[in-house]
């Protein structure tokens, strides 16, 4: 797995050597805690530091210069996880050790630097010019969830149902922040994020580790800095006697998208946390599951029906496309499918098909150096000795009983409905 080096406090990298790729992998990210308005200024700080920097000022001119370095991959990234924002930088070029001339590694290593310590910068501020393109490039990210309603009537439902949290926080945060952003604002950012964010830096690929440790040591000086640890917010106990919330809205549209949102006590950090995900692939996670396989198959209820586990937040949710005016007999379908969990009617074959799908899905990701990063970028939170064979380890020493235990902590919070204006 990956050594780990702490190059300064707070900024510690994470190398692998490998022969498995003919790449070499290399990432940076950057964690602070997750704040809407902040996480508009790094969306955007992301774009600017893959639009141009220091050295090429167009992108067309930073593309051509990749181009030249046999189609290096380079490109920046936001997100969120649980309560954590993260900015990414990524970059996969070919290693030396397959060309017939060298170079090549020590070109990308110099770009990155660039990238990072030399951005496109006059008198304190970025390019304005690329600083308004890419703030409407980061704009249209955010309009384009209107179009896709799954993931609108997703979005609506966490409002509801966690309002001012992080699990319904965007991680490009809202449009009005992003057009009240300016060049300073920008640059501060920016400065905030190289100075005081928590950094891990990894590299993956057939590489001399001592050499390469060094090389990063040189290249990328980062100042020490404090880190806090961000816990997972702690989930509320969930409210037996709390009603359940029932919300319909309405847009131009035809599929009704049937989202239900459930609360479970089991996190990411939970002893538990196995036996949830094996319980969500028994309830809906797959093709086999009991949802996929009832709701839409059986009873041809739903155009599509999945469930799906948020562990960062505690949440487990249930996804149907279905026809407005079938909305009581699907949610009664799908609670019928948690009830029979909750009453231990699990086969064998649901079983075995769930664990066999979580284990490929894991041996998948580690197929690839990206996979093996954000794969252990997540798992170290728990234990940085992981392997592969752990995780599936304790997929497999998941019973039955425990899935019927695991279903008896899944409480239905809210059944959100977004259908077309005709729908009753």
């Amino acid at each position: 797995m990956f050594k780990k080096v702490e190059l300064q406090e707070g900024v510690t990298l994470y190398i692998r050597k490998s022969e498995q790729f003919k790449t070499v992998n290399f990432s940076v990210k950057w964690k602070t805690a997750l704040d809407e308005k902040k996480a508009a200024h790094r969306a955007v700080l992301a774009n600017v530091l893959e639009d141009s920097n220091g050295r090429y000022q167009t992108q067309t001119e930073l593309r051509n210069a990749l181009d030249e370095l046999y189609g290096t991959v380079l490109y920046t990234d936001a997100g969120k996880r649980g309560e954590t924002h993260i900015v990414s930088l990524s970059a996969e070029c070919v290693n030396d050790e397959y060309l017939s001339e060298g170079g090549v590694l020590e070109e990308v290593f110099s770009l990155i630097q660039t990238v990072i310590f030399d951005p496109n910068v006059e008198n304190g501020q970025f390019d304005e010019s690329v600083v308004n393109r890419e703030k409407r490039s980061v704009k249209e990210r955010i309009r384009s969830l209107y179009d896709d309603k799954t993931r609108y009537a997703q979005k609506r439902m966490l409002e509801i149902i966690r309002p001012n949290s992080a699990a319904s926080a965007p991680s490009y945060g809202t449009e009005a922040d992003v057009d009240a952003l300016t060049s300073a604002d920008l640059f501060a950012a920016y400065e905030s994020m190289l100075n005081e964010d928590e950094i891990d830096i990894y590299v993956v690929g057939d590489i001399d580790v001592e050499e390469m440790t060094e090389k990063i040591r040189s290249l990328f000086t980062f100042n020490g800095r404090s880190v806090h640890g961000r816990q997972s917010a702690a989930q509320p106990p969930a409210d037996k006697d709390k009603d359940v919330l029932h919300v319909q809205e309405k847009q131009d549209m035809k599929q009704g998208k049937l989202h239900l949102g459930f609360s479970t006590p089991i996190t990411f950090r939970h002893p538990d946390y196995s036996k949830m995900q094996v319980t969500n692939g028994v309830f809906g996670g797959f093709a086999h599951s009991k949802l996929f396989m009832n709701v839409r198959e059986k009873e041809s209820m739903a155009y599509y029906a999945s469930s799906s586990y948020s562990s960062h937040y505690g949440l487990l949710y249930v996804m149907a496309g279905i026809d407005a005016e079938l909305e009581e007999k699907a949610v009664k379908l799908i609670k019928e499918q948690l009830t029979a969990l909750q009453q231990g009617e699990i086969t064998d074959l649901e079983m075995e098909q769930t664990k066999a799908l979580l284990a490929n899905g894991i041996k998948s990701a580690f197929d690839s150096a990206r996979g093996q990063i954000e794969v252990f970028d997540q798992y170290k939170e728990l234990d940085e000795n992981f392997t592969a064979e752990t995780i599936i380890s304790g997929w497999e020493s998941v019973s039955k009983e425990d899935v019927k235990n695991m279903a008896s902590e899944i409480k239905l919070e809210i059944v959100y409905l977004l259908s077309g204006k005709e729908a009753n």
